[in-house]
């Protein structure tokens, strides 16, 4: 049993009984409306500590990060903001609990279920790496953000840095592709191109990740946030895994969140929170500074920017790790195509033969396989090996191939009408496997398969299917 929670369960035993002695004791003293109400506190006190025994089991069984099993409350210091009682981890447990989390993250990246993140104050990580040296590196990194070295900002550096190397290794791979594309959206802007690292705590680099809150792509935007920024959803197609609009639609975000904050650390934090929680933290705490505030924000947020500042400590400094980056097998170069008329990625895989998983991987926009040229324009993007093969085909062969097959106009107007109108969350139960979930809400499997990104058949329970009826 957790200690804390055993703590409270021996302080309940031991105090309840006390408690019925001290009223006994004192009970030839007390006539009998001052005995009932010294028995009402009493029992207040006890049912109190049933409360908060309760309150840590619940809480104990629901967190399944690192991050939320330590809890606690994170600050500028431990001495200002005082929080959970601090303890030195030792190397066996930190990497025993630094291990979960990453693999239970892995996982939920894979199936496009993002954990939430929580504080990071009640552990203390070991480090190949001084503190000395890192508070140079921390101040050699970046002139445009104000970044104290702090217990929480070192924990979320190591952890990033030192703890999951194949999770860094994965990133930094991967990062060769997207982070141009972050770059010339925040270049065009004006904003400090290190802001790209954010992408890094929204979602991992998926670009089809769909969060617990209901937001979605790389950048994860909410519903109503990403239709004001421009982005389309349609039965067809999300704008927000579109990577580089989601990526422009972030610039402007961030633009317009320095612009009523003027400082960046609390643009970056209300990115994650919204403005409005931002400038009611400040209300609250009477000053414009984040560390100020930080006890004043969301509990989900208060380590949204060590957490940031951690991945950018990570990916400017993996080299100094020994860290290689892994084999991302997303393309060096690519071609975008402009397409007018509606195009199914079979057609493009089977006559080009690019693959349909690398289509899906550069074009994560597109819902169904389909990219509806017939609404209007839309872009297409291959890799630039293949961009003679499709100019090759792209005539009336290309949009004509096996049309009926794949998009008839009774497939389009199905999808039209169902397939995008209605999203349905099923929840893994015990005994679900893809067929039966299919069968259930009269589907198929490929259909889940695609919809859900799976890369197998493998179901955890708890995990999120989405359905589009």
């Amino acid at each position: 049993m957790n200690k804390t929670i055993l703590a409270a369960a021996m302080l309940l035993l031991v105090c309840a009984p006390a408690l019925n002695a001290y009223t006994i004791q004192d009970n030839s003293q007390l006539n009998r409306k001052q005995l009932l109400l010294q028995l009402q506190a009493r029992q207040s006190q006890v049912d109190s500590l049933n409360a908060l025994l309760r309150g840590l089991e619940e809480n104990l069984a629901r967190k399944d990060s690192l991050i939320g099993r330590l809890g606690g409350h994170v600050g500028a210091s431990s001495a200002q903001y005082p929080g959970p009682e601090s303890r030195e981890y030792s190397a066996d447990e930190t990497d025993s609990l630094i291990n979960l989390w990453f693999e239970r993250q892995r996982d939920a990246m894979i199936s496009g279920d993002i954990s939430e993140s929580g504080d990071m104050d009640s552990v203390s990580f070991s480090s190949s790496v001084s503190d000395e040296v890192l508070v140079e590196r921390l101040r050699r990194m970046n002139p445009y953000f104000t970044i104290p070295f702090n217990r929480t900002v070192r924990n979320y550096m190591v952890l990033y840095a030192e703890k999951a190397r194949e999770r860094l290794a994965y990133l930094v791979g991967i990062s060769y592709y997207y982070m141009p594309i972050f770059e010339e959206a925040f270049e065009r802007y004006g904003l400090p191109l290190e802001l790209k690292y954010m992408s890094i705590v929204e979602s991992g680099l998926n670009p089809v990740a769909r969060s617990r809150a209901g937001a979605k792509g790389i950048w994860q935007f909410m519903y109503g946030t990403a239709k004001s920024y421009g982005l389309k959803i349609t039965s067809f197609e999300d704008e927000r895994m579109d990577v580089a609009k989601s990526a422009d639609a972030a610039a402007r975000f961030l633009r317009d969140a320095y612009d009523t904050f003027g400082d960046w650390n609390l643009a970056i934090c209300s990115y994650n929170c919204g403005i409005g929680n931002v400038q009611k933290a400040i209300r609250r705490s009477g000053s414009r500074q984040f560390w100020d505030i930080y006890p004043y924000l969301p509990r989900e947020t208060r380590g949204y920017v060590p957490a940031f500042v951690g991945a950018m400590y990570a990916m400017t400094y993996y080299r100094e790790y020994g860290i290689v980056p892994e084999e991302s097998g997303m393309p060096a170069v690519v071609d975008t195509f402009t397409i007018n008329r509606n195009l199914h990625f079979k057609q493009v895989s089977e006559l080009t033969g690019l693959s349909l998983e690398l289509l899906r991987k550069l074009n994560p926009q597109y819902l169904h396989d389909i990219v509806p040229g017939n609404e209007g324009p839309h872009t297409l993007i291959i890799p630039q090996n293949f961009s003679a093969d499709f100019i090759a085909v792209e005539d009336d062969s290309l949009y004509t191939f096996k049309a009926q097959e794949l998009i008839s106009e009774k497939i389009m107007k199905d999808i039209s009408v169902n397939g995008g109108g209605t999203e349905i969350v099923h929840r893994v139960k015990s005994g679900d496997c893809l067929s039966t979930i299919a069968r259930r809400y009269r589907v198929s499997v490929s259909q889940l398969r695609k919809w859900n990104h799976l890369r197998s058949d493998n179901l955890r329970i708890g995990q999120r299917i989405y359905i589009y009826r």
